[in-house]
């Protein structure tokens, strides 16, 4: 729907779907994306220049859109000890141990505009067949005596579009170095030591991303390199980045 609507709407405009269930969703790489009730799930439009800081790095926006939800739970006031996270490239983490959803951009350039597609899907409500926001919330109560309320979906999404909209403003006026210091506050890699390619690769370390949203990883006696998410996946129940 908003595919066939994008292209004819005032490029000031934004569009959103949001669905309580989806029965073909899509993940990343073609994988199947499971929708059951209880998500917060959509499909976000909006126009980016070409000719802008983001409209030049344009494989950021996956990392604003995670950085987006996290925050919408954890900028709440009472709610900032939620151990909401962010794994690159697209992924929302409880900590480092479960993911509880996941982004997936895709970017038509028609003349100097970049049409974006976001969609995000992240488990608010449902206890299986991992863990969810409001499991989050209730063993946070209990571990620190508070009485936060459980979130609905929409207060997620709505949250979520409103704190990407401050995102993209802040990264077109200042670049990477405006949002990378909270992305890092959030994100889960911070120090980790990994393999590259198997398990008996060789191993490196993870140093941050780079200006254009590429993962950087110092591997011994090389120096730093950059690794690209659309060749490259992170396996964290192994510690692996592995090539797709």
């Amino acid at each position: 729907l908003i595919g066939r609507l994008m292209f004819d709407l005032p490029e000031e405009m934004g569009l959103i779907a949001i669905a309580v269930r989806q029965t073909q969703g899509k993940g990343r790489g073609g994988n199947v994306w499971l929708s059951p009730v209880g998500c917060a799930l959509c499909t976000l439009h909006i126009a980016i220049p070409l000719h802008s800081n983001l409209g030049q790095r344009i494989p950021f926006i996956q990392h604003l859109v995670s950085l987006a939800v996290v925050e919408s739970v954890r900028s709440v006031p009472g709610y900032e000890g939620i151990d909401l996270r962010v794994k690159w490239p697209n992924d929302i983490y409880y900590s480092d141990l479960m993911k509880l959803g996941g982004v997936l951009v895709n970017s038509t350039l028609i003349e100097t505009t970049f049409h974006i597609l976001i969609g995000f899907g992240v488990n608010v409500n449902n206890s299986n067949p991992t863990i969810c926001i409001n499991d989050l919330i209730t063993k946070f109560n209990k571990e620190e005596g508070t009485k936060l309320k459980p979130l609905t979906a929409d207060f997620v999404i709505a949250r979520t579009v409103t704190v990407l909209e401050r995102l993209i403003d802040i990264f077109q006026e200042k670049g990477p170095n405006g949002v990378l210091p909270c992305y890092y506050k959030y994100w889960v890699h911070s120090g980790k030591q990994v393999r590259l390619h198997d398990e008996e690769g060789p191993l490196a370390w993870i140093v941050g991303i780079d200006d254009y949203g590429f993962l950087q990883v110092h591997e011994e006696g090389k120096g730093v390199e950059s690794v690209h998410p659309d060749g490259n996946s992170f396996d964290m129940l192994r510690n692996l980045i592995v090539p797709k």
